[in-house]
């Protein structure tokens, strides 16, 4: 990579990496997971960056997506079950609560909802770009998107309200 492209690089990871983090932890579900499939996905981009510089933000997004499917198979193949732990939170507030609750909830779905759901309502994506980040049609990201917040619903009953709110609203 010439000095024109590192300079270039390291512009969009300035400007993008909050944002890419962000994603990057809901996918993960955790901070140092996060940070980790962040690394990756950088490094792979900086490696093809003469090559994706025209949209090297849509290349970083379906990089994660694809890191992150991989580690759930290797995860699901050492573990033919995997509950994710209790999480006890005391006399925090209801808000919280529920925050915490959707967090398990998002561990639960399967990792192609789970992405559709991040990419839609927590990177608020349009239909359109989610499909295009996924490699499938807008018609799978609809539905994609309605199975799992019908099975957010049966997860966690109390988002019931909130999702019928958000749902509505798109």
């Amino acid at each position: 990579m010439n000095a024109e492209a590192r300079e270039s690089f390291a512009r969009f990871v300035a400007e993008r990496s909050n944002s890419l983090m962000r994603l990057a932890y809901v996918l993960a579900g955790d901070q140092h997971g996060a940070e980790d499939l962040l690394q990756s996905a950088l490094a792979r981009t900086a490696a093809r960056w003469r090559h994706v510089q025209e949209n090297p933000e849509a290349y970083v997004r379906r990089a994660m997506y694809n890191e992150q499917v991989n580690r759930w198979r290797r995860r699901r193949r050492e573990s033919a079950v995997a509950v994710p732990p209790e999480t006890s939170v005391g006399d925090r507030s209801d808000e919280v609560d529920l925050r915490l609750a959707l967090d398990r909830a998002l561990l639960v779905l399967p990792p192609r909802k789970r992405a559709v759901l991040v990419l839609r309502y927590f990177e608020d994506l349009p239909e359109g770009q989610v499909a295009e980040i996924l490699g499938c049609s807008v018609g799978t990201v609809r539905s994609q998107s309605h199975k799992a917040i019908a099975r957010l619903r049966e997860i966690v009953p109390e988002l019931a309200v909130r999702l019928e709110t958000v749902e509505g609203a798109r």
